[in-house]
């Protein structure tokens, strides 16, 4: 069942993400059958010609760094497959965009934001026993990374 957190423009400049928040919470009450099924329509008004793609607007990337903020383990209710993963990622990590090629993520910003994202996800899985290796190492796998079982166990993951 898919979750939409619709998103309008002045939601965007009042930086409020009080609806987003009214529809995340419930989530929590059924984590397993809630997992990858959080989806984002934006309503975002564009003037004529502006050909930025959403994650080029800085209001609009302010606006996730603030939920992000307060829900760092929501990649985890994310529709992966719907490539919501990566317009979120998009929203927080430094990219360029080329129409040929897509989104160009910065390596080193895109390493740290993964690596803070597993840590993040490795403790609040645990918190709700939930198992979480596989999960994070999907996770990692669809932004360019593998993750060997080894550093899982380094970290008594």
């Amino acid at each position: 069942m898919t979750v939409t957190i619709d998103l309008s423009t002045a939601q965007i400049h009042r930086i409020d993400i009080t609806a987003a928040a009214k529809i995340i919470q419930p989530l929590l009450d059924d984590l397993t059958a809630n997992e990858q099924q959080v989806q984002f329509q934006i309503d975002w008004e564009r003037e004529d010609g502006d050909p930025r793609e959403l994650s080029e607007i800085p209001e609009l990337r302010l606006w996730f760094i603030r939920l992000d903020a307060e829900y760092p383990w929501l990649p985890f209710f994310l529709d992966w497959k719907a490539g919501e993963l990566a317009r979120y990622v998009a929203m927080l990590v430094p990219h360029q965009f080329h129409p040929k090629d897509g989104v160009q993520f910065n390596p080193e910003a895109l390493e740290i934001f993964v690596m803070r994202r597993v840590f993040v996800l490795m403790n609040w899985l645990r918190a709700q026993g939930i198992e979480g290796r596989s999960r994070i190492k999907a996770m990692t796998q669809m932004l360019g990374y593998e993750l060997e079982d080894g550093f899982f166990d380094l970290l008594g993951f």
